[in-house]
Formats: C-alpha cells, structure tokens, sequence
C-alpha cells in the first residue's frame, strides 16, 4: 500500500533550519534555498518608495553589492540612493539634453564611474570626484534614441549600447572610444520597408560574456560573439551567430522585441510587445539564418517537427503594448520571471513551467521597469510615475491571485495618458495620471 505520508524537501521550514544546524546542507546552498523560496516571493509587499525625480523614471540598477540603487528619469537627473534608508547619497545633472533611459555603474570602481545614455542619443561617461562633484562627458552619439547600456560583467572599462539607429557600439574606457560594429538590418530582402532594425534592447551572457544579445523593431532575437568582430572597425558584417524566435511569430511584422536577459545557464529570455514573454534554451536556436531555415522547412514540410522542437516556455498575463517594457530573472538561481505591465502591476512566474505566482499593484500607471537585487530577495519598480518602488518579503496579507487564471487584467489605462513627447521642457514626463484612480 502506497503511504500517504507527505514526501520532505530537503532545506525547507524546520527540518531546513535543523539541517542546517547539524551540517547536513551546507551554508551557501541552505542561503539558496531559502532566497529562492515561493514563501518569500509570495510575502513581497512594499518597503519604500523613493521620491525625488520629477519625471518618470527610465532606468533602474544596483551596484555590485546591492547598497545602492542608480535611477534615472525624464528630468535628466541620475540618483544613487542608499535604498534601504531611503536617502539620496549623490544627485547630479547627467548631461542629457533629454530623457535619460539608462544609467548603470561600472563595476570595480568603488561606485565612481557611471555611464549613461538617453533620447538624445548621447552615450556620456559619468565620474564621481572626492567631494561629491560629478564630471560628465559625451563618449558617443546614436541617430535617434540611444535605450540600453549592457555592461560586460565584472569589467570596469567595457561596455555596448544600441539605438534606434540600429547601431551597436562597444566601449572601452580605458580609451575613451567607441567601435561601432555593426548596424543591425533585416534578414528579408533589401528593398524591405525595414531594412535597418531599430535596438531597444541588449544583453550579455553571465557565463559567457563574449556573447551578447540584441532585440528590436523585428521579431528575432539575435546572439553575437565579440570575437569576431574588429574592435577598430575592420569587421561590420553584423551576421549573428544564433537567433531565436518562437515560430509561430517568423514573418510576423507587426510584433518587436523591447526586454532580453540572459539566465545564469545561458537560457535566453525575451518580451514581445504586444505578445508574450518566452524562454529560450540554448539548443532552441533557429541559427544565423533563420529565415532560410524556416523556408526549408516549409517546402520540406518539417514545420510541425520544427514548431516541436523548438517550442519555448512561455509566461502569460501581462501586458505589453504602450511603452517598451524589461523582463528579468528574479532569484539567486534565476527561478523566477518578473516584468511590469501595462495595468500598472508586476508580473512574476516560476521559470520552470510558466505558472503566475503574483500580481502586484506597482502603481496607478504603467510599470516598466523591474529590478532584482544581486543577492538578496528583493525588487525594486518604476515606470511612468515619478517614484520608485522597493518590495522585499515583508508582508503578512494573503497575496492575490495565485495563478492566471484568476486574475482579470483592471481597467487602469482609462485613467493613465500617455502622450508623446513633443520637445516642450515644461512637460517631459508626458505622463497624466488621473488623481481620481481608485487604489482599492
């Protein structure tokens, strides 16, 4: 006869804590367990908003030991805040004529070298002086906006962004220069309505850091290796080595890719707007070419063993459509999925099988950035508000909902307008947020 006796997980609750105690999980791995636990992701409630930018904030992200937060918003200012305490530790003008939509801090410069880029298409270098003075420089310049630094890891001189320009630039700040590699056009016919593919997004591989990927105006999310290219210029061919696309959406011209990341085993990540989130494998690739490999498998007639193979996890619920969202890993082994919405809500899903563990009010209007801490299970939000949010497993409340299912998707946009930006200094947010929202 079968027992009914419930099967223990080695690490968790009490029989975790004893087994700490007497050695039988080590420290590291018991520290795991217990960040990646859905305990913890399901008690995220607010801890703190930070309140300063007078626009809405673009750009979030931690220094190497999570201490500090870098921000950045349409006001053109960057803010390094001590997150836990809620206190400004530097505020400085970044130089930007117009919004800023990325800000990061090099690593192994004892958090004094930021870099920067924005919707002027300015790429600046940020350095912090003895005394709290910041001097900015222009490194670069993208046709159009410039949306995404991608910092190599561990480097404090080596960086890439992209732009709308579709141009993709390596940096190194040793020479203060800047290589532009390739400009990323489409895999369809020259004479193509979009020959050159607008870059909204950029990502390195964590295990492999030669390797980075790009997503934008098409619907292929493209793999490169830095090896290949000539850092002085000499190689500008832009062919990828790998590309990955769900196949349903291959010669779909109406989706784009606005948020990529890379797991800590190479997975892939990407957000469509107006579409889903998928996750990729590194064997799911469709390779350099894929649209020549789709077209062999349709006149072949594989495409139902190609859809088979190459058919990737997907999260669903959220949404996707009117500004240019991220997607990130949350957990120290990257085991879950988290992205703001439309709706004004965060999104988090197990990775391993797409289930929506929470929906998390992130604000009135509409949330675009999410970001883990390196180490600790905590998340920090932001959007086309002005503040930014801090959520860390804190709260006592039952969350709702538990799974897709259940949660209907609220009626928020009728009270958030989006206007575009029409150069007016007095207006750089955009943004209109009806003070008659009901937060209930």
């Amino acid at each position: 006869m079968r027992s009914l006796k419930r099967k223990r997980v080695p690490g968790r609750g009490l029989d975790g804590l004893r087994q700490r105690e007497v050695g039988d999980i080590a420290p590291r791995n018991f520290e795991h367990l217990v960040a990646a636990s859905e305990d913890l992701v399901l008690k995220l409630g607010i801890h703190r908003k930070l309140e300063k930018h007078g626009g809405c904030v673009n750009t979030l992200s931690f220094n190497a030991d999570g201490s500090i937060i870098v921000t950045g918003s349409d006001d053109r200012t960057v803010i390094l805040w001590d997150w836990d305490a809620g206190l400004i530790k530097l505020e400085f003008e970044s130089g930007h004529s117009r919004n800023v939509l990325q800000a990061q801090m090099m690593p192994c410069t004892n958090d004094r070298a930021l870099v920067t880029c924005g919707a002027d298409g300015e790429v600046r270098h940020a350095q912090v002086l003895e005394g709290g003075q910041v001097n900015t420089q222009v490194l670069s310049q993208h046709e159009g906006r410039a949306h995404k630094i991608a910092v190599e890891p561990g480097s404090p001189h080596t960086f890439y962004t992209c732009g709308e320009d579709g141009l993709l630039q390596h940096f190194d700040l040793r020479t203060k220069s800047a290589a532009k590699l390739f400009i990323c056009n489409s895999f369809r016919d020259r004479s193509d309505y979009m020959p050159v593919i607008s870059l909204y997004t950029i990502a390195i591989d964590p295990r492999n850091p030669n390797l980075f990927a790009i997503g934008g105006s098409d619907e292929y999310a493209r793999v490169y290796d830095i090896r290949k290219y000539g850092l002085d210029g000499s190689t500008n061919s832009g062919h990828p080595t790998d590309c990955f696309c769900p196949v349903h959406l291959i010669g779909d011209r109406q989706v784009g890719i606005s948020g990529l990341a890379f797991s800590d085993i190479s997975e892939l990540l990407v957000s469509y707007n107006d579409e889903l989130i998928y996750l990729f494998s590194k064997d799911q690739g469709l390779g350099p070419k894929p649209v020549d490999k789709y077209l062999n498998c349709t006149v072949e007639g594989n495409v139902e063993d190609s859809n088979a193979k190459h058919e990737p996890q997907v999260y669903r619920g959220h949404q996707n459509r009117d500004t240019l969202k991220g997607v990130r890993f949350f957990g120290p082994k990257c085991e879950y999925v988290a992205s703001g919405s439309d709706c004004g809500s965060i999104f988090i899903w197990r990775k391993r099988d797409g289930r929506l563990l929470r929906v998390i009010e992130g604000g009135k209007c509409v949330v675009n950035c999410v970001e883990p801490h390196p180490h600790e299970t905590v998340l920090a939000s932001s959007g086309v508000e002005n503040d930014v949010k801090i959520w860390t497993p804190t709260a006592f409340e039952p969350p709702s909902p538990v799974n897709v299912g259940e949660f209907r998707m609220p009626d928020r946009l009728d009270y958030c307008v989006i206007a575009p930006y029409d150069g007016d200094e007095d207006d750089i947010d955009g943004v209109d947020c009806d003070d008659n929202y009901d937060d209930s």
